[in-house]
């Protein structure tokens, strides 16, 4: 019985551990869970985006069950489009937080851009519908979240809607956003490009800017200070 007791102890030592490291004082942690799956949070709000999506969907990232079981209660999910390596209705109709994306969502799990300005402080979301020549409906967000300015890119493949925004200091963007603003002369104000969205065992060939960073490292975490 002491044995046993011993054993669910270290197990809430460890649990509660691995939560004060992710959440580290005025830090906003970004975790990449695959494909353009995120999960965000300064250790008060918790974002995810484009997650939880449809495991191995198009032959993309597929995550393990665990990224499922740790999902935060009350968080906020973004979304940028329902396709299924972005999205997975049957994971989150199970869960109880608040659902930002470009189609109806319905009204008892949406979340109001308002509300959340109001009662989140030093938090905002600005929605952009952008084009993704596969979907009629896609969206891509800026948060302004404690100063710090992050663009969500989605699949959209136009770089116009990026390119009109005056300052970013992190813009998670696939690698044909970047493509595309070169081929139009579009300069984009980001301090830094995150890339994502690549496939499991995709190559990149050539030297990698430093101002450029590639996500293909499953469960790697970006920390953001302010």
């Amino acid at each position: 019985m002491k044995k046993k007791r011993l054993l669910i102890f270290l197990s809430l030592i460890l649990c509660a551990a691995s939560g004060a490291a992710f959440a580290q004082i005025n830090t906003i942690r970004i975790k990449f869970i695959g494909n353009c799956g995120l999960y965000m949070s300064d250790g008060k709000l918790d974002v995810y985006v484009d997650f939880p999506y449809q495991s191995g969907a198009f032959n993309y990232m597929k995550y393990d069950k665990a990224e499922l079981d740790s999902i935060k209660d009350k968080a906020l999910f973004i979304f940028t489009h329902r396709h299924p390596d972005h999205y997975a209705a049957r994971h989150l109709r199970k869960l109880n937080g608040k659902i930002l994306g470009p189609w109806k969502v319905a009204k008892k799990k949406r979340a109001d851009l308002q509300k959340l300005r109001d009662s989140i402080p030093d938090f905002s979301v600005q929605v952009f519908k952008t084009k993704h020549r596969f979907s009629s409906r896609h969206s891509s967000y800026l948060l302004s979240w404690h100063g710090k300015k992050i663009f969500l890119s989605g699949d959209t493949e136009m770089a116009e809607t990026i390119a009109a925004v005056p300052h970013m200091d992190l813009a998670f963007v696939p690698y044909w956003i970047l493509a595309d603003a070169k081929e139009k002369g579009l300069k984009i104000n980001a301090e830094k490009f995150i890339i994502y969205h690549l496939y499991p065992d995709q190559k990149i060939s050539g030297t990698v800017p430093e101002n450029i960073k590639l996500l293909q490292k499953q469960g790697e975490v970006l920390s953001v200070p302010y």
